[in-house]
């Protein structure tokens, strides 16, 4: 597959996580699914915004790069065909680079509030009762948190989902730092040409026969 091919897929890939982590993350202000009379009662990572800002705004930016890629103008510069190619393919680790960035955020975020657990009602005391991440492995202690109800299960879902969301999205962009390098020095697979660029090339190649055969 061409390098634009490629750049293309990982964009169209990456899109959607991110309306899906920014989903996940708005989700997460709902703990249990119901909506919390005072802000303090939200667990803290998710104030950060890891799936907003990290899997979300700052991913979009890359996708998009990406998903340009393949129809990106091959005319080129100083009669380089490949050189305008290469440049956009130079350009996208950089927006590679951002999109690891910001998944990472997402990710470490994500693998903290899955250790510390959620904030919940311990007797009118809105706290964290886990320690160390021990309700992942052990059920009964969920029942420690008297409200929001479900409470337990929706955090760990949610943050889970990011968790692996913001993982795949950090390997697609490492991906494609990977093959922005490859495109960089090696250049695209291939160059299409407008039919004005088509017509021009074949007018050339008719020109240099005529003018062999001429020499002959």
């Amino acid at each position: 597959m061409c390098t634009g091919g490629c750049a293309k897929c990982l964009g169209i890939t990456l899109i959607p996580l991110a309306g899906l982590c920014a989903l996940a993350n708005i989700l997460l202000f709902f703990p249990g699914g119901t909506v919390v009379k005072e802000t303090e009662h939200i667990t803290d990572e998710v104030w950060y915004f890891g799936g907003i800002l990290g899997s979300g705004v700052l991913m979009i930016f890359p996708a998009l790069v990406f998903s340009g890629l393949q129809n990106n103008d091959c005319c080129g510069c100083c009669g380089n065909h490949s050189c305008g190619k290469r440049f956009a393919m130079f350009s996208s680790i950089i927006f590679a680079a951002v999109g690891v960035v910001g998944a990472g955020y997402c990710f470490i975020l994500s693998a903290v509030a899955l250790h510390k657990g959620p904030k919940c009602d311990i007797n009118g005391n809105w706290t964290y009762p886990f320690t160390d991440g021990n309700y992942l492995g052990d059920h009964a202690v969920w029942d420690d948190c008297k409200s929001p109800e479900n409470l337990v299960p929706w955090h760990l879902t949610l943050f889970s989902l990011l968790l692996v969301m913001s993982g795949i999205q950090a390997v697609l962009c490492a991906i494609q730092a990977l093959n922005g390098l490859f495109g960089t020095i090696c250049g695209d697979c291939k160059c299409s040409l407008t039919p004005f660029q088509g017509y021009s090339q074949a007018k050339h190649n008719f020109g240099l026969q005529f003018l062999f055969r001429s020499v002959r």
